[in-house]
Order: structure tokens, then C-alpha cells, then sequence
């Protein structure tokens, strides 16, 4: 698992997992690895009702690593942004989309289902959210290797208006710790960071899991502070932040069981 997010209007989640080995999709000469696919930026969303029952799922081919997705309201249906394009030599999208879920189906990069963008051209590692209430989006990028934030107006955004309302330094990046996570509310920015228990993080000091929140406008970090919520889980690696609007909750997902066999857990806390 990588990321996920609420569809609120459609009482639903989705999430993003890259593509498991060996699978052969229809047109493929062969099955893939699951180092194939990550290098290919092949993803698996699925979509689940609010008890975590699988309802859907598709398959996209070329999108990227799938770090963070968001959802839009649009009249009485949805259309889902993530990560596009994925870069040949490491998996990750140069660009961001949007489509409309269809249970079953498989997307290209090319497909015409989906509307592309690059607003950051030459950059790598487009991730993207929503904040579907005040109708703003967040994208996450790299030049030259270092991350930046910037924060656009849906509604401009759309129509190939990529002026940002605001353009910065991804705060603490300094801390070297692997991205899992991004959502957006109010003038508020919230980005999760960590990895699994491992020899270079082990279980008995905690894990590395850090929360921070950010103000936008400003592009200063409010707080920075290490998350130890389950620390029972193995190999407990971050992946996944959205807020949730109906109960005012920021919820981030863990990783646990071996390889196999692996279940995703949300967790949640009051937005403040």
C-alpha cells in the first residue's frame, strides 16, 4: 500500500498499491515482477467501502510510485487526481492526472480517460492531493532532487492555469526520511515521513515516524514531532495522510504483516 483517500460523498476509500508480481494484464506478452512494475509505475487502486470490504479496484499502467491521491466533487460524480507519467529509470511521475473510477478497467498513460498535466515541467516525483472543501491542490515535486511544495486554486488549476498560490521548500526534509504522505486543509499542510523497522530503525527505539504540519501561506513548519501511534505493528511503515472533513480527522495508514501478507491500518487524530 501506498496512499489512500475518502470519496465523503460516495461513502467510500481508495487506495494505491503498486502492482504485485506476477501478474499478466491483457495485450502483455508476459507476467511481471513487482520490481517490474514499480520501475514501470504500474499501480492497483482499489476501492473500499468505510469497513474496509474491497467494492473495485483498476489497474493503471505508467502512473508512478502512488505516494498520495485525492478526490474532487464534481456534480454527482468524482474524479480522482494522482501521480502521472511515471520516469523509466525510477518509477516515479513527472506529471498529475485525473480520471473517473470504472471497476475493471485498465488505464494507460496515453488513455484517453485521463487529463494530464505537467505544471512543473522537468520536475520528478508529482504527488498531488485535494482539499475538497476550499477546492485547493497540493502538489509535491522535485528539481535538481529537492522537494518542494506548491499549492494551486482547483478551479484555475484546471483550465492549464498553474500560477501557485504558494511555492516552497518541503520543510525538514532535512531529516532524510522516505515521503509517505501529504493532505491539505485550511491554510494547514500536513506531511508524514518514516520507514519499517529495520537494522537502521529499530522497533525497541520507537521508529522514525514523523508528523509535520506546515502553514502554507507562510511555508514554515509548525510542528515536527515523532508519531508512535502501534508501535506493536511489523514492519510498521508509514504510507498514506488524508483528512477526513465529516469527522475533522486526520487519518495515516501502517503497513504491517510479511511479505505475503501484508494489511493496511488506519489510524486517526482530532485536526487541530
Amino acid at each position: 500500500m501506498q496512499s489512500f483517500t475518502f470519496d465523503e460523498a460516495h461513502h467510500c476509500l481508495y487506495a494505491l498499491q503498486v502492482m504485485r508480481g506476477g501478474i499478466r494484464l491483457q495485450g502483455e506478452k508476459r507476467p511481471y515482477t513487482h520490481d517490474e512494475r514499480a520501475r514501470h509505475g504500474d499501480l492497483c487502486l482499489n476501492r473500499l467501502n468505510l469497513h474496509g470490504d474491497l467494492t473495485g479496484f483498476m489497474f493503471l499502467k505508467g502512473f508512478g510510485h502512488g505516494g498520495a491521491m485525492g478526490v474532487e466533487r464534481h456534480g454527482k460524480d468524482s474524479r480522482l487526481w494522482m501521480e502521472w507519467d511515471a520516469h523509466p529509470a525510477s518509477g516515479y511521475g513527472r506529471g498529475i492526472c485525473w480520471f473517473r473510477f470504472a471497476d475493471g478497467r485498465t488505464l494507460s498513460r496515453s488513455s484517453a480517460h485521463v487529463t494530464t498535466y505537467h505544471p512543473v515541467p522537468g520536475s520528478t516525483s508529482n504527488s498531488v492531493t485535494v482539499d475538497q472543501g476550499r477546492r485547493r491542490l497540493l502538489l509535491r515535486y522535485k528539481v535538481n532532487g529537492s522537494p518542494r511544495f506548491a499549492v494551486y486554486d482547483l478551479a484555475r488549476f484546471v483550465t492549464r492555469d498553474h500560477s501557485p498560490l504558494a511555492d516552497f521548500a518541503q520543510p525538514d526534509a532535512h531529516l532524510g526520511l522516505p515521503f509517505q504522505g501529504m493532505a491539505l486543509d485550511g491554510t494547514m499542510l500536513y506531511q508524514l515521513m518514516g520507514s519499517g523497522y529495520g537494522p537502521h530503525n529499530p522497533q525497541e527505539l520507537g521508529g522514525n515516524t514523523y508528523m509535520g504540519r506546515i502553514n502554507w501561506r507562510t511555508g514554515t513548519s509548525h510542528t515536527n514531532f515523532p508519531e508512535h501511534t502501534a508501535p506493536h505493528l511489523t514492519p510498521r511503515e508509514p504510507e498514506g495522510l488524508a483528512v477526513r472533513r465529516s469527522d475533522r480527522r486526520l487519518y495515516y495508514g501502517f503497513t504491517q504483516g510479511a511479505l505475503g501478507n501484508r494489511r493496511f491500518s488506519l489510524y486517526s487524530k482530532a485536526l487541530r
